[in-house]
């Protein structure tokens, strides 16, 4: 989720869905104030690209849409597939099981930073983690994250198991060989240090990049690829977009991180993957540079990243797809 996104206490957890079979589990609860629709779709890119990081798991809007649903407005726009992201067990084990039998979709599984600490302070931060590293070894599953480290919502007192899961979710990547998606919210220098003192995986992502150009500058030097976000359309983020004219070209990505995040003109309002035309727009329109040149580029950088979508089968729609992918219940 972004560095600005809800905090856990507002998504609420579903039961039943929006679709039946693989619908959300989360629910994103509306804001007083909030324009609850979903805005039109854009003109289609002419050369497709990937959503990087999104969380279809969570409906949002006046008439929320099955993942199906999104991820038809999405094909129609041109974008051709998204990295599913949990962040807890329950979350992970959805996006791992619709992967399955969606071939539009990939999954990355963690427990995501902020969700640390309670399960360090329950005593079962170890299980969770175990859980995680299973799911890692599962057919389309290609990434770990989003892990990292939150200091906004996290005080003193839960840094420490936000560190070991962390590490933890490092070394998972490493030995499944799979890419790595860091959450990073003001704890910049401590995730780097992390990086450097465990050794980063060879694939690593800074999801919704939020540092400035030194930053992105800095995470070149280590050849580490950076996400950016309908944020980066936002007229106050002048410093993300420097970091973004700092990047170098071979090493950016996009993302919606849907629901939230979703780009101008439409702040605020619902954000889905059929939307990431827009940010992809902006940033082109910033570096100055032909739209299909960047879609080419950023579909190229992604398939490095996680390899393509067709790669591994799906379970066709007729077979047995096994688990339930709405799982109700907490760590097995």
């Amino acid at each position: 989720m972004p560095s600005d996104a809800v905090p856990s206490d507002s998504l609420t957890s579903l039961d039943g869905g929006v679709d039946g079979y693989g619908s959300a589990i989360r629910k994103r609860e509306n804001t007083q104030g909030r324009d609850l629709s979903y805005p039109p779709l854009p003109e289609p890119l002419t050369v497709p690209v990937y959503d990087n990081h999104t969380h279809l798991e969570i409906s949002d809007g006046e008439h929320p849409l099955s993942y199906r649903e999104q991820l038809d407005r999405a094909s129609s726009v041109g974008v051709r597939g998204v990295i599913q992201v949990g962040g807890d067990v329950e979350t992970s084990r959805w996006s791992a099981a619709c992967a399955l039998i969606e071939p539009r979709m990939l999954a990355a599984v963690a427990i995501h930073p902020n969700e640390a600490p309670a399960l360090d302070a329950a005593g079962t931060l170890d299980d969770a983690l175990a859980v995680i590293n299973e799911l890692a070894g599962q057919p389309r599953v290609v990434a770990v994250g989003e892990t990292g480290l939150d200091f906004f919502r996290t005080g003193e007192e839960g840094r420490a198991a936000q560190f070991r899961s962390f590490e933890a979710h490092i070394r998972i990547a490493k030995e499944n060989n799979l890419a790595l998606q860091i959450h990073d919210r003001n704890a910049h220098e401590a995730v780097i240090e992390t990086l450097l003192k465990v050794g980063a995986p060879e694939r690593t992502v800074f999801h919704c990049f939020s540092g400035d150009a030194d930053m992105a500058r800095l995470c070149a030097d280590h050849g580490w690829y950076m996400s950016f976000a309908g944020n980066v359309t936002f007229k106050n983020a002048s410093m993300l977009r420097d970091a973004l004219f700092a990047a170098p070209r071979n090493l950016l990505l996009v993302e919606t991180d849907a629901p939230f995040l979703t780009p101008l003109p439409y702040r605020g309002r619902p954000n889905a993957p059929y939307l990431l035309p827009n940010t992809l727009r902006g940033m082109a329109a910033h570096l100055e540079t032909d739209v299909s040149l960047l879609s080419a580029q950023i579909t190229a950088n992604t398939e490095l990243v996680y390899g393509r979508w067709d790669a591994e089968p799906v379970t066709a729609a007729h077979d047995d797809p096994g688990p339930d992918p709405t799982p109700r219940g907490g760590i097995a």
